[in-house]
């Protein structure tokens, strides 16, 4: 079950807001405190947070900050302070959304959505597969069903750009353009046969006769998920 933490002193409104979430699927944790909600935030995983910014023991945009600088977790701001300076200092603190006292749950429950649809749709750029491989783009990891495949950086970029145009036939031109570092230096076009057949004997089941990366004989080379 996921689960959320609502940071909020007001008991009533954290018990109010925290009982429509039990409806809606969620495990809920309940903060009264930054002090309590630092305790937790250190030993649990959540979905998402929900949390006031003037609290009995400071001021919520430090956790904010704190939360942001470790963790893409959702934040959704819900507080008593409406000024415009106020929302933008919670936007620039790391918050996903920021919504002002008075509220009504429908309206926090949609804001909570549309931010947890962003995050989805993020999560899913950052991820490549097809058939049984799989690269997490944020990670740099690439993996074989479960198994983890240890490429180098020029392997690496070599099958991100494949995997990102499957089912098309790429240029050696078009590929050594794309694995163009930062520091602009090139890699050297003989390298890109090499790195290729060393691809080949970490992602296909048989190597002489790939699946996955086929040889376009006088142009180039082609993702294969067909």
């Amino acid at each position: 079950m996921k689960q959320i933490l609502i940071l909020e002193d007001d008991k009533d409104l954290n018990r109010g807001i925290a009982f429509f979430y039990e409806k809606e699927g969620y495990r809920v944790l309940k903060s009264y405190s930054l002090h309590e909600a630092r305790k937790v935030l250190q030993n649990q995983a959540f979905e998402f947070v929900i949390m006031d910014l003037n609290l009995p023991d400071g001021d919520g945009l430090m956790l904010c900050k704190e939360l942001r600088e470790k963790s893409d977790m959702p934040i959704i701001i819900l507080t008593a302070r409406d000024l415009e300076i106020d929302e933008v200092n919670g936007l620039n603190s790391g918050a996903d959304d920021y919504i002002a006292k008075p509220f009504s749950l429908s309206v926090l429950n949609a804001r909570v959505n549309a931010v947890l649809r962003r995050k989805s749709r993020k999560e899913e750029n950052e991820i490549l597969t097809s058939k049984d491989i799989r690269i997490n783009k944020k990670t740099m990891k690439v993996f074989k069903a479960t198994d983890e495949v240890d490429c180098s950086v020029t392997e690496y970029k070599i099958l991100c750009f494949l995997m990102e145009n499957k089912n098309q036939v790429m240029l050696k031109e078009q590929i050594l353009a794309d694995i163009w570092d930062k520091e602009r230096n090139f890699v050297d076009e003989n390298t890109l046969p090499v790195n290729i057949r060393r691809l080949r004997k970490k992602i296909e089941d048989n190597p002489s006769e790939p699946k996955y990366i086929k040889t376009i004989h006088g142009m180039g080379y082609l993702w294969c998920e067909e």
